[in-house]
C-alpha cells in the first residue's frame, strides 16, 4: 500500500517509479480510455519528466494586428493566470490557433519561481534555448516565435479543458514523458497510482524472466504482465 503525506511526496515518487505507458494500461484497465493527451504534445527535451496538479488555461484567437491594444487588454486574463500558479501545478493550455506561441522564457521563469511543476500547451512554444536552459518542464506540439500579443488571449482559467478527446480538470494528475501525456482523474488518483506502481514492479520482474530466457508466451501465462 503506497502512503504519502503530502503533494511533495507523491509527485516525486511517480517522477522516480512511474512512466506514462504504465499509468495508461491502468487506466484502460479500469474503463478510462482516452486519458493521453494528443500524440503531438512532446517534451522539449527527452529526459523531461512532468508531474503535477492541471490548472487549466483557456485561449482564444482574435486579431487586432494593426491597431494599439489597451495595456489591460495585452494577453487578456494571461498575466493573471500566470499569477495564480500554485505549487505543484501545471499550467496547461488549450483553444488556440497554431499560428503564434502559448508560452515563453519569461512565462516559464515565473512558473519556475512560484515552484509550479511545469506547462503543457496544446499549441506552441518559443525562446527554446532559454526553456531548456531554465530547466523547466515544458510540453508543446512545436515551436514558433510569432507572438500571442496581437493574435491571441487567455479568457478563463481554472475551467474544465478537453484537448482531443481528453477531458482535463482543475486538480487532476498530470503525467508527461516521451512517451506522452496522460491525465489522472482526480477522484481516480490513490487507486491509478496504486495499481501503476503494481504493473511497474511486476514488469521488472517479467523483465528479469525474459532476461534469464523465459519465452514471452510463458512470461505472458506465469505473470500476465506484457
Amino acid at each position: 500500500m503506497i502512503e504519502w503525506e503530502n503533494d511533495d511526496r507523491l509527485f516525486a515518487f511517480m517522477r522516480q517509479n512511474l512512466y506514462s505507458a504504465v499509468i495508461g494500461d491502468i487506466l484502460d484497465q479500469m474503463g478510462q480510455y482516452h486519458q493521453f493527451l494528443p500524440k503531438e504534445v512532446q517534451p522539449l527535451h527527452h529526459n523531461m519528466v512532468v508531474c503535477g496538479r492541471a490548472m487549466p488555461v483557456l485561449e482564444e484567437d482574435f486579431s487586432v494586428i494593426g491597431e494599439e491594444l489597451p495595456e489591460q487588454s495585452t494577453f487578456g486574463e494571461m498575466l493573471n493566470a500566470l499569477d495564480d500558479l500554485k505549487k505543484n501545478e501545471i499550467y496547461i493550455c488549450s483553444g488556440s490557433s497554431l499560428n503564434y506561441a502559448l508560452v515563453g522564457e519569461l512565462m516559464c521563469t515565473r512558473m519556475k519561481m512560484l515552484n509550479a511543476a511545469g506547462v503543457i500547451v496544446n499549441g506552441l512554444h518559443r525562446d527554446t534555448k532559454g526553456i531548456l536552459e531554465l530547466g523547466f518542464p515544458c510540453f508543446s506540439r512545436g515551436r514558433y516565435s510569432q507572438d500571442q500579443a496581437p493574435r491571441g488571449r487567455v479568457t478563463a482559467w481554472r475551467v474544465p479543458l478537453k484537448i482531443g478527446e481528453t477531458c482535463v480538470n482543475c486538480g487532476d494528475i498530470l503525467f508527461g514523458d516521451l512517451d506522452g501525456v496522460v491525465v489522472i482523474p482526480k477522484g481516480m488518483e490513490h487507486e491509478v497510482i496504486e495499481r501503476s506502481w503494481e504493473k511497474a514492479s511486476g514488469e521488472k520482474t517479467v523483465e528479469k524472466a525474459i532476461l534469464a530466457g523465459m519465452s514471452a508466451t510463458e512470461a505472458f501465462r506465469k505473470y500476465k504482465i506484457m
